[in-house]
């Protein structure tokens, strides 16, 4: 139901921007109602929280490693969620995943969301 893309290899200090779309009939005509977020899992870890945005964009969150380096959009009209990606560091290194929830449940917690893309593979070198 999401496909990501934007992915690849970025030296330290570098910038990706990931997008994530919806595709899918059911799910691209209620993706606007959708808090929409992004995870990343690396090689031995659990699959950890990086942002959020809710359906209007009036809200985002950000887990506090990548505060100030990272932001969260969303354009509704075409069903697709960014994530910009600035001054990379090699621990940011994961695969990336969007995925959707419905609103009022926990952005963090990965077990609220209904909707996962295939995931992106970013990897930051030193």
């Amino acid at each position: 139901q999401l496909v990501e893309s934007g992915g690849g290899l970025v030296q330290a200090g570098g910038s990706l921007r990931l997008s994530c779309a919806a595709s899918g009939r059911t799910f691209r005509r209620t993706f606007s109602t959708y808090t929409m977020g992004w995870f990343r899992q690396a090689p031995g870890k659990e699959r950890e929280f990086v942002a959020a945005i809710s359906w209007n964009s009036a809200g985002t969150n950000f887990a506090d490693s990548v505060k100030g380096r990272f932001t969260i959009s969303r354009d509704n009209a075409e069903n697709t969620v960014y994530l910009q990606m600035n001054s990379l560091k090699p621990e940011d290194t994961a695969v990336y995943y969007c995925a959707g929830s419905r609103p009022g449940y926990s952005v963090t917690d990965p077990s609220q969301y209904v909707y996962w893309g295939q995931g992106t593979q970013v990897t930051v070198s030193s």
